[in-house]
């Protein structure tokens, strides 16, 4: 009996050195990549490898990125790990516990992450040449090369967050959005309204900077950009001369509006004297840009003594010869 007893703990012994599960099961929400903690313990040929979805699991061996396997159940076997096959010169049917890395990658999107210009970025424009610009917003981004991304960033670390390269890829971003700016060749003073075309314009052209590292740059949205003082009131300008649109209608307005402060006002008296010149104004003003012009023949001839071209319809003097207007001979 104790033999017996001695020989199932033996076999617990010999079977705990061994790993016969493989999986990652992420209770974070910006882990980007998580090495399976093997303890020193070797992996049984035959062991069950599950990976899920948004995941994939690459297996390195001795420093060498071996295979790659995508979102599934495996059991590994030398069919399914021909990488590691070969630089483990493996025979074929090999059945024996072996040491290698497996790393757990999360593809997923990372949303919600900050960007903004820490100091003004230049920009080019036609009407106000060389201003400076701030700006903020948020990015969306995941991993794209599982084995590019473990090569030139992650490296042999235990695990990286978001953080880890969120300081890398928001300066990558911000510094070429100067230049994404001055391409789309959107005016300062139509910057405010073109907020959703040129996040679109910034996501194309800054998605290709962070493609080396392993990354696709998945969405670009800017939710603000300052202009300079200067601009911005040149903006407010444009905007006031759109509110008051007819100028007729405003003049009306700001008239009934003045006489109805003046009539409320015990001290109208000289108010509405003002007014009435400054009315009386304002009918000269918009007879003289409403009324045409009249020619300098019509003009300098009184009607009694003109008639009018049968060409082009000119008024001229009875007694003209030919018309001034189109050269015909009366």
């Amino acid at each position: 009996m104790k033999k017996e007893e001695g020989r199932v703990n033996l076999f617990n012994t010999l079977t705990g050195q061994f790993i016969n599960i493989i999986e990652w099961k992420d209770p974070s929400a910006n882990t980007m990549v998580y090495r399976f903690d093997t303890h020193g313990r070797e992996i049984m040929m035959g062991a069950q490898l599950t990976v899920r979805e948004s995941q994939v699991a690459v297996m390195v061996n001795e420093g060498k990125i071996a295979d790659v396997f995508q979102p599934g159940r495996y059991t590994l076997s030398t069919q399914n790990m021909p990488i590691m096959t070969a630089l483990q010169s493996w025979k074929y049917g090999f059945n024996s516990p072996f040491k290698a890395e497996v790393y757990f990658i999360n593809t997923r999107q990372f949303l919600d992450q900050k960007w903004g210009t820490s100091s003004p970025v230049m920009m080019r424009d036609a009407e106000f040449g060389m201003i400076r610009l701030r700006a903020y917003g948020i990015y969306a981004f995941r991993v794209a090369n599982p084995t590019v991304f473990l090569k030139e960033v992650f490296g042999t670390a235990a695990y990286m967050t978001t953080e880890g390269v969120s300081g890398q890829v928001k300066r990558t971003l911000v510094s070429g959005l100067s230049d994404a700016i001055a391409q789309s060749k959107i005016p300062a003073l139509d910057l405010a309204a073109n907020y959703d075309e040129l996040s679109q314009y910034a996501l194309q052209a800054l998605a290709p900077r962070i493609e080396s590292l392993g990354l696709k740059l998945e969405s670009f949205v800017i939710e603000n950009i300052s202009l300079p003082e200067e601009v911005e009131k040149a903006i407010d300008h444009h905007t006031s001369m759109g509110v008051v649109g007819n100028l007729n209608q405003f003049t009306q307005y700001q008239t009934a509006q003045a006489i109805h402060d003046a009539a409320n006002n015990p001290g109208g008296a000289g108010a509405m004297a003002g007014l009435g010149m400054g009315a009386a104004m304002a009918q000269v003003m918009q007879s003289a840009v409403q009324q045409p012009a009249a020619s300098p023949v019509e003009s300098a001839v009184p009607a009694a003594e003109t008639k009018f071209c049968p060409e082009c319809g000119t008024k001229i003097p009875r007694t003209a010869k030919f018309c001034p207007e189109c050269g015909t001979k009366q």
